[in-house]
């Protein structure tokens, strides 16, 4: 399944993980292009629900041609999930989806500032009226700063070599085209430098300021306990990660919040028996998904995709895994 050029990485095994009930309520927490949400309004009963949103105005646009009653979207950021699902009276929900990846639209859409293929504008927003664009964060963050955000976000060992040729190269002239960006951070790190010629040079630091723009991992640390609170008892949170950072944030809450206790060391000598530990609020489903040979075939963007999926227990959620 195709939409508007994009396709869906993990498609039919994201949604056999998160639909088990085919009547249930269900939230699309990333909309993109809409290829999971109508793979999943095709899985859903008559009295089947879905609820979508994504912060993208192109998203919203798209998501005008599912013409469903059992279909809604809005326009919001996937942490304002609470203010989406209250207002419209939604309390529990079967299950949610998260694809955490950008769409191949957007990746290639000159425009949006995401590639360096094609020229455009340096602007990388998600939601192109809230925040900053990328060129006016390269036009105000110091070098230490700037180090930090391709090290942390880009994991970019060559990290300030880079953020001082961008200080040197703004001094001259702002810095506001994607191939103009490229272009400094190839000069200073060299085309040959990683020993990896699949690889542009600047792919990393376009990963980082991407990042470092839409504030994404800050956005997956509050989502997930915000999704996952709201599943009904055998509801399923389903989170596709394309890089180590965002899935090591999943991996990670996935692991506390299905271990007694969340896993605390300091209760793990305690003389109790198994049987009576409490029940944690989640419960892993199966080993983490990837993509088959014949997927990274066709679509070779879904390479790096990783599928996670965990259950929600009977158990309460507690507050300490509350964002």
């Amino acid at each position: 399944m195709t939409d508007a050029g994009h396709v869906p990485v993990l498609l039919e095994q994201a949604v056999d993980a998160l639909v088990w009930r085919h009547d249930g309520v269900y939230v699309d927490a990333t909309f993109g292009r809409g290829g999971h949400s109508r793979a999943i309004l095709a899985r859903l009963a008559s009295g089947g629900r879905l609820v979508a949103l994504d912060r993208d105005p192109a998203a919203a646009q798209d998501a005008q041609s599912v013409d469903d009653p059992r279909f809604a979207f809005e326009r919001a950021w996937f942490s304002e999930i609470d203010v989406v699902l209250d207002g419209r009276g939604i309390g529990l929900i079967e299950g949610a989806l998260l694809d955490l990846g950008i769409s191949s639209p957007q990746i290639d859409d000159a425009s949006r500032g995401f590639s360096f293929r094609g020229d455009g504008p340096l602007d990388m927003r998600m939601d192109p009226t809230r925040g900053e664009s990328a060129a006016d964060y390269l036009a105000r963050a110091s070098v230490r700063e700037l180090t930090g955000t391709l090290r942390d976000y880009g994991e970019e060992r060559l990290a300030h070599k880079i953020a001082t040729a961008i200080a040197a190269a703004r001094a001259r002239e702002p810095i506001g085209r994607t191939r103009q960006l490229a272009a400094i951070v190839a000069e200073a790190v060299g085309a040959r430098t990683r020993g990896d010629w699949r690889q542009d040079p600047a792919t990393r630091t376009f990963q980082a300021l991407r990042i470092q723009v839409n504030d994404e991992l800050l956005e997956v640390r509050r989502a997930l306990p915000k999704l996952a609170r709201r599943l009904a008892p055998g509801g399923r949170l389903a989170v596709i990660g394309f890089h180590s950072l965002e899935d090591r944030i999943v991996k990670d809450f996935f692991a506390r919040a299905s271990r007694p206790w969340e896993g605390d060391a300091r209760l793990a000598h305690l003389a109790l028996r198994t049987v009576d530990l409490p029940l944690p609020p989640l419960r892993n489903i199966g080993r983490a998904i990837k993509p088959g040979e014949a997927e990274i075939a066709a679509n070779p963007r879904a390479r790096s995709a990783i599928l996670r999926v965990a259950e929600r227990t009977q158990a309460p959620w507690p507050e300490s895994l509350t964002a």
